[in-house]
């Protein structure tokens, strides 16, 4: 204690030199800091050590958990690594997942998880980097993929970039980027409804937009169309080589092909599928084929030979034709169900032809509620429909009426007026609008019959007016056009048509009737109305000649006809069709150049030279030679006189 004595010692000896004494302190204090600058210096040189030591240790440690990692995972990616030698884009994706798994292993490690992740049930999946989001696997299959899309929908076909709730926010990653239908497609063939694509905004032109570059993006339509870019995932384009085959009308390809110059370019490759087969031996198989595929895959009854050959017959119904079979197997399953249905209902182990008539009969009472009213209305004379007698000037027609699914014949009166003048032929629903452009070209062919028939010596002084009586909508279609003819010969000749025979048929102007269309069922709608009101074994229908193979009529009328209760007439020209009208003969000019007396054409071109004549005599303007416009009656009949 030197410090201590010194002070003693001074106290005791009295007052010592204060210069002395601060001296003294000065020197303590520096010995002081300079002892603790140098404890100072230690401590930090053994701390940076220590520092370098856990460094070192840490280095040493981190290298170890790498050897220890890759020794661990190493025959895993040499595995992959000799699968996938060929593909480059793979080996650089390893490359990449190895060096990030060395470089993280501190997220595999158990640590405490985050409080407010473990309240909202959100773990941390530290694998989630790693995982491989798989777009499409392209499974061992035979060939190229088939994909049809029912529903293509612009994410539907391109993909989309799904997002997910975190923490109150839309979050994505690249595990949230989703196929489309051109990814599972891309190799093989895409199969797409046309219609069902046009329904979908967006779709047509993002399918026209990857055929043409050749490549996939995945971009959501929000991006495009959104006032701010915000950020997102941006997946690389993939390479497309696809065909895609587009299935719909006839229409929309017409519509597409002439506006839409890419669809051109696009889709070069035109398939049209007929609605009917030919009926022959091979396609009766075929059909026996499909109904013993849908009995089984439907677990049915069996069909025996007399179902199957009744349903060929209704094949060939639903196409109106004896030679052609139709290609819409939906009806034929349709009916296969319900005569099933039926069978089982009756107690039949096998489904027979009775059962398959039966369904036939049911599916068509389900739909005919119109076509009964109608009859009923025939038959209680609200309709004037006359099926027996005669009538100068009318005859029954033949129209059809559709409604869907189920289509049906209705005879409708047409009548015909004939009178001095020079009008021409004239039909009453073309002048109120009620007419389709294909019935007024059939009214003037009607015309152009008669000037070549009746006006090559003479001029056609003629007005005559047609109409469809008791008929209050539009009239389309040229299949009347004969049964106008017929009612306007009759309205000349001044001979009465047969009311039990009813018409169809178009006509040209050289008075060939030529086939139309529906004829099957204007046959059986007639029949309906005859039998409703009493057969008489004089009624019947003509139809066109070319027709014939069209007809596929109902069991009922088949056996009807070979009775002789009901006829049908099958006439390829107006002479035919108007000697069975009238049951006299039409007539042929003779070598004189005059058609026989009393045949059809004599008496309906002397009518007509009559009407020449008189419209001669009354100066060619239905007034009398030589009255001016503004004479008085009185004055006309003095010069009428004079003239005489």
């Amino acid at each position: 204690m030197p410090h201590y004595i010194s002070l003693i010692r001074w106290t005791s000896q009295g007052r010592m030199g204060l210069p002395a004494w601060r001296d003294r302190i000065e020197d303590g204090e520096r010995e002081i800091e300079e002892a603790g600058e140098q404890i100072r210096e230690r401590t930090a040189s053994h701390a940076h050590q220590l520092h370098q030591l856990e460094k070192e240790a840490a280095r040493r440690l981190a290298e170890l958990e790498r050897t220890v990692a890759l020794f661990a995972t190493g025959p895993l990616f040499r595995d992959l690594e000799g699968r996938f030698h060929q593909e480059a884009d793979v080996l650089s994706y390893l490359a990449d997942v190895k060096r990030e798994l060395v470089e993280s292993l501190a997220d595999f490690r158990d640590g405490e998880e985050d409080p407010l992740r473990a309240m909202l049930g959100q773990r941390r999946d530290a694998t989630a980097r790693f995982r491989v989001n798989v777009l499409v696997d392209n499974e061992p299959r035979n060939g190229a993929p088939v994909v049809v899309e029912p529903n293509p929908t612009y994410y539907n076909l391109n993909g989309r970039i799904e997002y997910r709730a975190a923490f109150g926010s839309m979050v994505t990653d690249f595990r949230e980027i989703k196929s489309g239908a051109l990814h599972r497609a891309n190799g093989g063939f895409l199969l797409l409804d046309a219609l069902e694509l046009f329904r979908h905004p967006f779709s047509w032109e993002a399918l026209k937009r990857a055929l043409k570059v050749g490549e996939l993006r995945i971009e959501n339509l929000g991006e495009e169309y959104s006032a701010i870019p915000s950020a997102s995932l941006r997946p690389a384009p993939i390479p497309l080589e696809v065909k895609v085959i587009l299935i719909g009308p006839r229409l929309l390809h017409q519509l597409l092909f002439h506006f839409d110059d890419d669809f051109r370019e696009l889709f070069k490759v035109k398939a049209d599928f007929s609605p009917e087969l030919d009926w022959t031996p091979e396609h009766h198989r075929n059909y026996a084929a499909f109904i013993s595929r849908w009995v089984r895959d439907n677990d049915l009854r069996h069909f025996d030979r007399g179902a199957v050959a009744r349903l060929i017959e209704y094949g060939a119904r639903c196409r109106d034709d004896q030679r052609k079979l139709s290609a819409r197997l939906i009806e034929i399953s349709d009916v296969v169900s319900e005569a099933s249905f039926w069978a089982g209902r009756l107690g039949h182990q096998v489904v027979g032809s009775e059962d398959v008539e039966l369904a036939i009969r049911k599916k068509e009472y389900r739909s005919n509620l119109i076509e009964e009213r109608v009859q009923e209305l025939v038959q209680n004379g609200t309709l004037v429909i006359d099926v027996d007698g005669a009538r100068v000037g009318e005859v029954n027609g033949l129209s059809i009426l559709e409604l869907g699914d189920y289509t049906f014949g209705r005879p409708v009166r047409v009548s015909a007026r004939v009178s001095l003048g020079r009008a021409g032929v004239e039909s009453i629903e073309r002048d109120i609008k009620l007419s389709g452009p294909i019935h007024s070209k059939g009214v003037k062919i009607l015309a152009g019959y008669l000037a070549a028939t009746y006006a090559q010596e003479q001029p056609l002084a003629l007005s005559a007016s047609l109409t469809f009586e008791q008929s209050y909508d539009e009239i389309e279609g040229d299949s009347a056009s004969s049964t106008e003819l017929y009612a306007l010969l009759s309205a000349l000749s001044g001979l009465p048509l047969d009311a039990g025979v009813a018409v169809t048929g178009s006509v040209d102007q050289n008075g060939n009737v030529q086939a139309v269309g529906g004829v099957t069922r204007k046959v059986e709608g007639f029949y309906a109305a005859c039998k409703a009101r009493g057969l008489t074994g004089r009624q019947g229908v003509l139809v066109p000649a070319a027709n014939v193979r069209n007809l596929m009529l109902d069991t009922e009328i088949v056996d009807a006809v070979r009775a002789g209760r009901f006829h049908v007439w099958a006439v390829e020209t107006i002479a035919e069709g108007i000697e069975v009208l009238t049951a006299r003969e039409a007539g042929e000019r003779g070598n004189d150049g005059r058609y026989p007396p009393d045949t059809v054409h004599a008496l309906a071109e002397s009518r007509l030279r009559g009407y020449a004549e008189r419209l001669r005599d009354f100066g060619g303007d239905g007034r009398p030679a030589g009255v001016d416009s503004g004479a008085s009656p009185a004055s006309a009949s003095t010069r009428e006189r004079e003239t005489k």
